[in-house]
């Protein structure tokens, strides 16, 4: 498995969750029970499905190994394994972040001008 995977936050919402050290999730997260997160191999599929059109973004790298048991494997789409944080995800400043926005068409550019994900 992964040692990283990522998470596409509101802006706000990153913004609030730092001031209060914890990140409990979208609305979909805890409705769903889980914060859900993909993997490099996932993440452009995630956004092109889940944020196509929204901006004011931030991408967070999540370190997996500090959160233990409460990280899930799970399948999902196409059974693909998906990590699942059963959780609060601690949000810390210093974890590597990136600003951006998802187009329509569901490609993620970036603040710094990349386009895409690798």
């Amino acid at each position: 498995m992964s040692a990283v995977a990522y998470k596409l936050v509101d802006r706000a919402e990153w913004a609030a969750a730092l001031a209060a050290g914890v990140y409990a999730g979208s609305a979909l997260d805890r409705a769903d029970g889980f914060i859900h997160m993909s993997t490099a191999a996932q993440l452009a599929e995630t956004a092109r499905r889940h944020y196509a059109g929204r901006s004011d973004l931030v991408l967070v790298e999540v370190a997996l190994a500090p959160l233990g048991a409460a990280l899930k494997w799970e399948a999902s789409r196409g059974g693909d394994l998906f990590p699942h944080l059963f959780a609060p995800l601690p949000a810390r400043a210093d974890a590597p972040q990136r600003g951006l926005s998802v187009d329509a068409d569901g490609v993620m550019r970036f603040e710094d001008g990349a386009v895409g994900w690798p």
